[in-house]
Order: C-alpha cells, then structure tokens, then sequence
C-alpha cells in the first residue's frame, strides 16, 4: 500500500520523502490555508519533493470552471493529480481531464455507489472518507471493503485511496483490506512507529546495557 501525505507542509513531506514514507502528497483549500501560502507556488514545490502524484483541488463549483482550473494546476507539473469533488459537474470534468491525459482524484466519497460512478467516469483514483463516516457513526472502512469488492468485480482501473485517516487502526484496516493508498496527516504516519511494549522493551535494554559499563563508540 503506498502512503501519500496529507498536508501542505513542506517541511513535513520533506522529513517523510527522505524515509520513504511519501508515495506522493494529497492537498485541499483548507490545507493550503493552513500553510500560508499560495496554491501554485507551495504546490510546485511539493512536486519537486515527491515523485509520485500530487493532488491539487479545484475551488469551482460548474464543469466548465472546473475543467478551466484543472488545466491550469495539471501545468504545474507532470506529477499534479486534479482533485474534483464527487459531484455531477465534478464526473463530468472527470471524464474531460482524464481523457486529455491528466490524473484526477475524485475526492468526498461517502457511498459505493458514488465510487462506482467515478470508477466509471475515468477516475485515477477515489478517495472515500473513512473518519468523516464514523463521525455520524457509519463504519469507514466498511465502504473502503465495497468499493474493493465492485472494483474487482468489473476489473475498474480507479485505485482506492483511503482518505480521512485519523488513527492508526484505519491504516491497518484498510490495508487488510486492499486499498491501494491511503493518505494521512504526518503525525498519523509517525505514529505508526509507536508501540507501548516498544519503549517499554527499549528502556529495559538501556537500563541492563548502562549496567555493563560498556561503549560502542
């Protein structure tokens, strides 16, 4: 499963590429607020960190204005994925994009059906909201298991990326379960490192290690 960011910090993705835990970056408008800055310049330099695919999102509303902004982030670099939001207009610029050659995440999934429209409208990639469905207490991961399931079904191209990761029982989860990417915040990521019985083993050896009175270096 790859592993893309979720975060305009550059810093970040910096500190993740270096380790190999940034398979590429997804972004959004409330993310580039956060950073400060502006969407093309802070983009162009994600996609100068990271060799896998950038998502840059779209602001309008109407296909045409859609198609019109994701020409014009897909110019940024040959790595920029257009992110469209599930919408009629948004399949509809969907289908244009990916016919031009461009890759396209359909971002706020929130249904298989809705998955199975983008799969059909060309989509490179489908990002369902796994935390934002338990939120109004549905189970997330659950519709990352259909959207599998209807994916396979009809051998869809459209790779699943579990999106709105916020623990690290979703990572695991949707990893048993298949999805192609998930993308979550760095610290989301870094926490997969940690276990109690880690540290607590770790600090065990240091203690006995102190009682030799020996040195490595």
């Amino acid at each position: 499963m790859q592993f893309f960011v979720d975060t305009a910090d550059v810093a970040a993705i910096r500190e993740l590429a270096e380790l190999g835990m940034a398979d590429g970056v997804t972004t959004n408008p409330s993310l580039i607020l956060k950073s400060g800055r502006d969407i093309l310049e802070v983009t162009r330099e994600i996609c100068g960190i990271v060799e896998g695919p950038v998502s840059a999102e779209v602001v309008a509303t109407e296909a045409a204005a859609m198609i019109a902004e994701g020409r014009k982030l897909a110019a940024i670099a040959p790595n920029i994925a257009v992110k469209l939001p599930l919408t009629w207009d948004g399949l509809k610029a969907c289908r244009v994009l990916t016919s031009e050659g461009h890759m396209v995440n359909v971002t706020l999934c929130f249904s298989a059906n809705q998955a199975l429209l983008a799969a059909k409208a060309g989509a490179t990639f489908i990002s369902p909201f796994i935390g934002r469905l338990d939120d109004i207490n549905l189970d997330g991961v659950d519709l990352i298991a259909d959207i599998r399931t209807i994916y396979d079904n009809y051998g869809f191209k459209t790779r699943i990326l579990a999106a709105s990761i916020r623990t690290v029982n979703h990572v695991a989860e949707v990893a048993k379960i298949g999805a192609d990417v998930m993308t979550a915040p760095p610290e989301v990521i870094r926490k997969l490192a940690q276990h109690p019985l880690t540290d607590a083993g770790l600090a065990t050896f240091l203690k006995d290690w102190a009682r030799t009175g020996q040195k490595i270096l």
